[in-house]
């Protein structure tokens, strides 16, 4: 019988950081245009249909296109690409740190509860990264909400200056009460589904396996990992999307009047004001405007997130070994 054996435990933190890094500058550089759509949707207060501005992903793509330009597709990609390059370093190096501190303390409490530690370390490592990366998230978030004719920002240093300067410190946290709300759960739901299926599931079958050069032991293979990373992806965006919502929402507050074009604007001051303002006036079904590229970009990211990162770790394997 073989044996499967995850990589945790021969990851070194420094080499989870450098693997993280990478993974979030290539899924982020990749999947940048649908997380423009995305956020055009949810930031349309008007009900999807025709006659409003976005009605589905290609017209948005095509209005967007037309009316601001290509470049228009990868706003705020420069904040975009500080956001995942820390969040990713933070995330997985200590989703490692923590995944190894359980296995040494107590290896056997570790492979009995296993999927739930996989759940909380995650939830953890996650909570970490979103505090310190968050004002990126806010930046990107306003530098594709701007209507690209008529700019409020030069770019990502004058983006940042300028709300500091204008809005104060407390502006580049903007939506943070409800992205930790829906982190935890988020990344924990990430981590658990995509490690029960690489070590559980997929792992089992002879197709999804390949050789490790550590102590002839076998792994899971890329397609593996794409495929348990899709699922991931799915199952914990379609949990938490309406907080996701909620914070763009929240992080355009006092950015309203650089959004005219673009239609109806939602003045709120919280989180749970947002949500009644969503719901009165746009329906229950609005706290998923965005929904579909949103999944899209949720199945795409998270299998390359994950599998560029365990490729990243499998090369740091085989140089060592």
């Amino acid at each position: 019988m073989v044996q499967v054996v995850a990589l945790e435990s021969q990851t070194s933190v420094y080499q989870a950081a450098v693997a993280g890094a990478f993974a979030g500058a290539f899924t982020r550089a990749v999947a940048q245009p649908l997380d423009v759509v995305k956020i055009r949707f949810q930031l349309q207060i008007e009900p999807i249909k025709n006659g409003s501005r976005y009605t589905s992903m290609l017209q948005a793509v095509a209005a967007i296109v037309k009316e601001e330009g290509v470049a228009t597709l990868w706003s705020g990609h420069v904040p975009a690409q500080f956001l995942s390059i820390s969040y990713g370093i933070l995330q997985f190096s200590v989703y490692e740190k923590l995944t190894q501190l359980c296995q040494r303390s107590d290896p056997q409490f570790f492979l009995v509860h296993k999927h739930w530690l996989n759940f909380c370390n995650g939830a953890i490592a996650a909570t970490v990264a979103t505090v310190v990366s968050f004002p990126f998230d806010t930046i990107r978030t306003r530098m594709i909400a701007e209507q690209k004719t008529n700019r409020a920002y030069k770019g990502f240093v004058h983006a940042t200056s300028s709300m500091m300067k204008t809005e104060g410190m407390r502006a580049l946290f903007k939506g943070l009460s409800p992205t930790l709300g829906q982190i935890a759960p988020h990344a924990g739901m990430q981590f658990a589904v995509y490690k029960l299926f690489t070590e559980n599931i997929l792992s089992k079958i002879a197709f999804f396996q390949r050789q490790n050069s550590l102590h002839g032991t076998v792994a899971s293979s890329l397609s593996a990992n794409l495929i348990a990373g899709s699922i991931a992806g799915c199952v914990a965006k379609t949990a938490i999307y309406p907080f996701d919502l909620v914070k763009k929402r929240l992080q355009i507050q006092g950015f309203q009047q650089h959004r005219k074009y673009f239609g109806k604007q939602m003045y709120c001051n919280g989180v749970f004001h947002c949500v009644k303002l969503t719901i009165n006036e746009e329906g229950f079904l609005a706290l998923y405007k965005g929904y579909w590229p949103s999944m899209l970009k949720a199945v795409l990211v998270t299998a390359l997130h994950f599998a560029a990162y365990d490729e990243m770790k499998h090369l740091f394997i085989r140089i060592v070994s």
